[in-house]
Order: structure tokens, then C-alpha cells, then sequence
């Protein structure tokens, strides 16, 4: 219900974690005596322990669904006629995740359920650079959820349209993460089944990562009418009715790609975009895409080539492996005087040497600039909002460093920074106020394994107190 009080707000959201009972206090007692549900709301929310998007839920009261698997949803990130994608953050560490949740309107329907579960336990399987990787998946009430890594850059489709087209070099770069992902993913019998730039995620470092393996190798699909699934999948399922190719034709995948290079390049859809369902089950839209040559007479002809071979409808004619398709991108890439420097591998984990730094902060932007600025530079990155979990994760699971913040942690500060030191596990930061700026010098004499700055600070200045205590960074690159 929607919430008329202050109690009743506090009662509503309190339990669900979005915010931990002495921030709710704090933003009570700011907004001010007498005051109600909407001045407390609008302090939270000044204060970034609520995102504007959850706000609106609450004051509706639409609070089902704002957590799920112990992530808070705080913006929505992307919407299809199947699911609505979310930026989320794990409540235990502060980690930002993509979570992934199915409509309302299907949630209901056991096949589109169970297709739904599917595809995360597929995503599962998959640990590779060039696709975004599945954690879990589950069930909260009507809601059901997938959780996988949240990539900062965005689809491709939106990277498009801010570039409006690529020259060869970098599309052969794409193109190449795009071949590795399908690779990797044939070697282990799965096909995509719905490759397109919508579902190519670009990292901030520039990596392509393909996402949303739903439909892979699952004939039953095919043969459903009644759900979304259908829609996804006309597109191959014309392509390989028209020629004879056998139903999850691995070589469909390679079409599609090329279809995505020919965007990459031209600036321009192959074929026109339709939700129109006969529209795209009429072959000829597959069949007579105009050579990629006029709208690039000065395209390199060995680019051209891969293109046009990727585009044959005859599957005969068309490269037999995604294999192939990284092979001929490598060395038009070292031909064009750009050899590729990447080589696969797995994510680092904590066993790789990166050290690991707890940052006690709850404000969502400069959580993002914490993780994206350290982890750029080595480091492995756990968020906290609340100082009292943080001191705990110390006691119980010492990271290499904690950083705490004044303007976070209120006047407590410095007393954490004093106890984490003691435990004598764990080296820590604290940046302090302006007005606490004489305290530095007494603070960095507690301990050798402690460094305390004042405001301001740069993030730079933070990344050298942590090399002084913990060592550099070993960036992955």
C-alpha cells in the first residue's frame, strides 16, 4: 500500500533492506518534526541512499520486486517484450550486478517460466572474455530473476548511435570478440540463436560481450506459438527453412555476425527493422542485402570479403566454424597494421594476486568511481554502505585494505579507521574532512599499515596511499 505516514514508510521499506534502519532515522530526523512520507523520501533520496527510480516505486507502493536474491534494483538499464534489465547492487558487499526479471505479464505461463530459468542456467556454463557472465538465477514470489555481470558500456545498438558507423579496424575488433564469444560457445554445444547488436554488450574498456544465450540449442522453441520466444527466433528459423539447413545451424550464427559487421561498417540495418512477423519470414530480406561495396567502394578488400562471405544464404558457402571467422579477423587485423594484443583468459579472481579493498561508502556515484578507477588499476573491488558490516567482514574475512570516508561514515570515522588498524589483519585509509585536516599527521602516526587524507582528494591520491600499503594494482587490461 501506498505509505501515509512516516511509520508506515519506515515499515515498508526498512524490512526489505533498501536501507538499513539508522540511515532511515538519520533522514527522518533531517527532514524535520512533523514531517511526512514525501520530505522523508525526498532526504533519502538527496542523501543517494534511494535512487530516483526506486522513489517512484515507493511512493506507489510497489516495493515487491525492489529486492531480489539480496540485490537492490536502482535503475532500469534496458526493456524487452521478455524481461526488463536492472542495475542492481548487492546488499552484502555493494557490488553493482545486471539482474535481469521477467515480466509480469508472462510470469504466469510455466513454458516462458521454465525458457526464462533456462537461460540463465545456460549462461552458467559459459566463462568466457567475450560473454557476459550468468551468477544465478531464482524465484521471489511473482518475480522471477537472472543475476550476471553489470557491463558499463552499454549494447551496441546505443554505442551506434552515438558513432553512427565504425571503420574497418575497429569493427574487426568487435567482430573478433563477437567470434571468440560464438567459439567458445559452439565448443560446448550451444548455439546464441538471436545475435544482434541489442545483445552485444561494449565494456568500458572496449570489450564486445555477448549476452542473452536464451534460445540456444532448444528445438521446443521453435515449434511454440504462444510466447515471446517465437518472435526472437523467426529470423533463424527462416533463414534455415529457406535453406536447407538443419534446424540450430551453428553457421546461422555466423550470418547474423556478419549482419552486425555490415551495420558496424555502413551506418545501416542490412534489412529494415520490423516487428512485423510476416515481414520477417519472407526470405528475400535475408537474401538480397545490398552489397556492403555501395555504400564503401574504398572498403579493404579482404574486410569486404569476410563480410560477403558471412552474408551467403547458401550455409555451404559460408564459413563452416567460428573458428574460421577469428582466424581471418587476426590476420586482416596484423595486414591493416593492428595486430590484436588480447589474448582470452579468465577473469582474476583474489588467487591472481589482485589485493582486495573494502570501500565503506553508500553514495551510488562514487561507489561507481571507486570500482571502475580501482579495479582499472589492479585492485579488487567489495562496497559497503553500513561502517558496522564492513568491521565485521575485517574481523571475519580481512581484505587486504579498507578505505573509509568521512562524509560516509559521519563521525565515526576515525574510531573504525583506529579498530580495523588494531586487528592488526588489515591496512586502512581514511579521508577526512576539511575541517578535520589537522587530525592527518596524528592519524598517519597510529599505525604503519594506516594513512589518513583530507578533503579534497583525487582518486589518484587514494590509488597511491593504497600502493604504499598494499601494493600496486595488477591490471588484467
Amino acid at each position: 500500500m501506498i505509505p501515509q505516514s512516516v511509520d508506515a514508510l519506515e515499515r515498508l521499506i526498512v524490512p526489505t533492506g533498501l536501507v538499513y534502519p539508522e540511515e532511515f532515522a538519520a533522514c527522518r530526523t533531517a527532514a524535520g518534526e512533523g514531517c511526512g512520507p514525501a520530505e522523508v523520501l525526498a532526504v533519502l533520496e538527496r542523501r543517494q541512499l534511494l535512487t530516483p527510480f526506486q522513489s517512484q516505486r515507493i511512493r506507489k507502493g510497489e516495493v515487491a520486486g525492489l529486492v531480489l536474491g539480496g540485490v537492490k534494483l536502482l535503475y532500469r538499464n534496458a526493456s524487452g517484450s521478455f524481461a526488463r534489465l536492472y542495475r542492481g547492487s548487492r546488499i552484502e558487499d555493494g557490488r553493482m550486478l545486471g539482474i535481469k526479471v521477467l515480466r509480469e505479464r508472462w510470469a504466469s505461463d510455466p513454458g516462458t517460466v521454465a525458457l526464462f530459468h533456462r537461460e540463465g542456467e545456460i549462461g552458467q556454463r559459459l566463462k568466457h572474455r567475450n560473454i557476459v557472465p550468468i551468477y544465478g538465477t531464482g524465484t521471489d514470489g511473482k518475480f522471477h530473476y537472472i543475476t550476471m555481470e553489470f557491463v558499463e558500456g552499454g549494447n551496441l545498438r546505443d554505442f551506434m548511435k552515438i558513432r553512427g558507423k565504425l571503420d574497418a579496424v575497429e569493427t574487426c575488433r568487435f567482430g573478433l570478440d563477437m567470434a571468440r564469444g560464438l567459439e567458445y560457445a559452439i565448443q560446448q554445444g550451444i548455439t546464441h540463436r538471436d545475435l544482434k547488436t541489442t545483445n552485444v554488450l561494449i565494456s568500458s574498456q572496449g570489450i564486445a560481450k555477448l549476452i542473452d544465450f536464451g534460445l540456444a540449442a532448444d528445438d521446443s522453441m521453435l515449434r511454440r506459438t504462444d510466447g515471446p520466444d517465437l518472435a526472437v527466433a523467426l529470423e533463424y528459423s527462416t533463414l534455415e527453412r529457406n535453406t536447407d539447413a538443419p534446424a540450430n545451424d551453428p553457421r546461422s550464427d555466423l550470418f547474423f555476425l556478419g549482419t552486425i559487421l555490415y551495420e558496424l561498417m555502413s551506418g545501416q540495418s542490412p534489412y529494415p527493422r520490423t516487428r512485423d512477423r510476416e515481414e520477417r519470414k519472407r526470405f528475400s530480406r535475408y537474401r538480397d542485402i545490398r552489397p556492403l561495396s555501395s555504400y564503401l567502394p574504398n572498403l579493404n578488400f579482404r574486410v569486404g570479403q569476410i563480410v560477403d562471405r558471412l552474408l551467403q544464404v547458401n550455409p555451404n558457402l559460408r564459413y563452416q566454424e567460428a573458428s574460421e571467422v577469428v582466424s581471418e579477423l587476426e590476420a586482416v587485423l596484423r595486414d591493416l597494421g593492428h595486430p590484436d594484443d588480447s589474448k582470452p583468459a579468465k577473469a582474476a579472481s583474489p588467487a591472481d594476486g589482485m589485493p582486495t579493498v573494502l570501500c565503506v561508502e553508500h553514495r551510488p556515484k562514487l561507489q561507481d568511481l571507486l570500482r571502475d578507477y580501482l579495479t582499472r588499476h589492479g585492485y579488487r573491488v567489495l562496497l559497503l554502505s553500513d561502517p558496522d558490516r564492513a568491521l565485521t567482514r575485517v574481523a571475519n574475512n580481512p581484505p587486504d585494505a579498507v578505505m573509509f570516508f568521512q562524509e560516509a561514515s559521519g563521525d565515526r570515522v576515525i574510531n573504525d579507521f583506529k579498530k580495523t588498524l588494531a586487528t592488526g589483519k588489515t591496512a586502512a585509509v581514511v579521508v577526512v574532512g576539511k575541517q578535520q585536516a589537522s587530525m592527518v599527521d596524528e592519524l598517519n602516526g597510529v599505525n604503519s599499515k594506516g594513512a589518513a587524507l583530507a578533503q579534497p582528494v583525487q582518486l589518484r591520491d587514494l590509488r597511491n596511499a593504497l600502493k604504499d600499503l598494499v601494493g600496486e594494482g595488477k591490471p588484467t587490461g
